[in-house]
């Protein structure tokens, strides 16, 4: 054993870092770090120095000889930078460019009063609020294609499903309105995110704060944060700002994927109401007939695969300890990036479904008089306007519609003095029945708010509008 161990060590290395520890770790960190934190990284060095050097902690000549470093190592290509063992990470090579520019002592100068615990937790702020950006940008786009869908589709009249089972006649704009608000819930769980996530941690240090005279305050406005973690300790040791940028991001992908489910089965041959454009199907190698409407199918695998890489984050920081710890900081990063970046490709695939689609509105407006989903309106006549107790109204109605199903036909195709026979002690006249099998009636008098009647749709349509500004 122990001359498998020097034959080990001979080849790996006795001292840090070892040939294993550098190849599986350090390198493969080292340009992850340069791929996302290069130029935030340099904005904290940048911030920080400008704040030195008004708080008089460093001559204004040396903060203008270090900024003069910092800008001319921004302009070069992030990615000559490559690992190398003599330096531990990226934030040590990028202290030695600056030292060769300006000198080793000027250049450790612009690390007074700051760690790479805050600088840290600074850069990761940085890069995730850049993430949640794009994703609520590309959000807010999707769910207003998706309003402008629902207004030109009030009047679409389609069957509404529980437990997957025709239930009611509702419209595509009552069900688009409704996919909108939860996106526009969403939305507001990633605002939030992004207001939790875009706190300044800066002058926590490593932990304790420092002491030297430095605006904590300061920090907060020149790296464009909306505020301060106060407590020192709370700005390296929590972790929650990540949590909650990850639980925004399952949320969205889950919520996502449900109706992207709902989409596909529409867009099946069988159901046939929705038909994705031709620039977002694929056709068979083998099937010429075939349009398999692949970007809902992609669609729904990266927002499976996003919601994923939230739930890698959740289950990093999960039983770790309170303070700065390695499972919170660089290898669980990417996650959240990665996770942002596949939901932002959903977005925009989704968008361009959404806006270019065509709806079958003569298959639709038919399924919606199928399978008896209108049999409510049934119970109700009876309820309303035949002074029938509402539980007796519901089990004639069922009467009704399974002496139907017996004879194998649907509603509209009973007439009426045949449904008087089964009620018995009822007499529907012919204008009554066919108000209860004909959808757009159905549909005209749920007009309650939030209902699917056309005029109801359009003043929510027209509120949402309002208040997107």
């Amino acid at each position: 054993m122990n001359e498998e161990k020097e034959k080990f060590q001979s080849d790996d290395g006795k001292s840090f870092p070892g040939r294993t520890y550098s190849e599986v770790l350090l390198k493969p960190l080292f340009e992850e770090q340069r791929n996302y934190f290069f130029y935030a990284m340099l904005a904290v060095h940048y911030a920080h120095t400008i704040m030195l050097s008004e708080q008089k902690i460093i001559k204004k000549t040396e903060a203008e000889a270090i900024l003069s470093a910092i800008e001319a190592i921004t302009i070069m290509d992030k990615d000559t930078f490559t690992y190398t063992p003599a330096y531990e990470d990226l934030f040590f090579l990028v202290e030695s460019k600056i030292g060769e520019l300006i000198g080793e002592d000027l250049s450790g100068k612009m690390h007074i009063a700051k760690s790479r615990n805050d600088m840290g937790e600074a850069m990761y702020r940085i890069v995730l609020r850049e993430h949640l950006q794009d994703t609520i940008d590309l959000t807010k786009t999707l769910a207003a294609t998706l309003l402008s869908q629902a207004e030109y589709h009030v009047e679409t009249i389609m069957p509404a499903h529980t437990h997957t089972q025709p239930a009611q006649p509702t419209t595509l704009g009552h069900y688009l309105v409704a996919i909108y608000d939860g996106l526009c819930r969403d939305i507001d769980r990633l605002e939030r995110a992004r207001l939790s996530v875009n706190q300044s941690p800066m002058g926590a240090a490593a932990i304790t704060t420092t002491g030297f005279p430095i605006s904590r305050e300061r920090m907060v406005s020149l790296l464009d944060f909306e505020g301060l973690i106060e407590n020192s300790y709370d700005a390296i040791g929590a972790g929650d700002y990540l949590l909650e940028a990850a639980q925004s991001l399952i949320s969205l992908m889950t919520n996502i994927g449900r109706w992207v489910q709902e989409l596909l089965r529409m867009a099946s041959k069988e159901v046939g109401l929705l038909r994705v454009s031709d620039a977002y199907v694929q056709i068979s190698s083998i099937m010429p007939q075939k349009r398999n409407p692949v970007s809902l199918e992609h669609s729904r695998s990266l927002a499976s695969s996003a919601l994923a890489e939230g739930l890698a984050v959740l289950h990093m920081i999960h039983n770790t300890p309170y303070g700065d710890i390695n499972d919170t900081e660089d290898d669980l990063q990417p996650h959240l990036y990665k996770g942002f970046e596949k939901a932002d490709r959903v977005l925009k695939l989704l968008n361009a479904v959404m806006i270019t689609m065509e709806f079958d509105k003569k298959r639709a407006h038919q399924q919606a008089r199928e399978n008896m989903i209108t049999i409510t309106e049934l119970a109700d006549v009876l309820a309303r306007d035949y002074d029938v107790s509402f539980r007796k109204a519901h089990r004639k109605a069922a009467l009704v519609a399974n002496n139907a199903t017996a004879l194998k036909k649907e509603l509209y195709e009973l007439p009426v003095d045949t449904v008087n026979e089964w009620l018995k002690d009822v007499t529907l006249s012919e204008e009554d029945w066919q108000g209860i099998v004909d959808p757009a009636i159905f549909i005209q008098r749920r007009s309650i708010t939030g209902g699917p009647n056309p005029d109801t749709v359009r003043e929510m349509i027209a509120d949402r509008q309002r208040r997107s500004g």
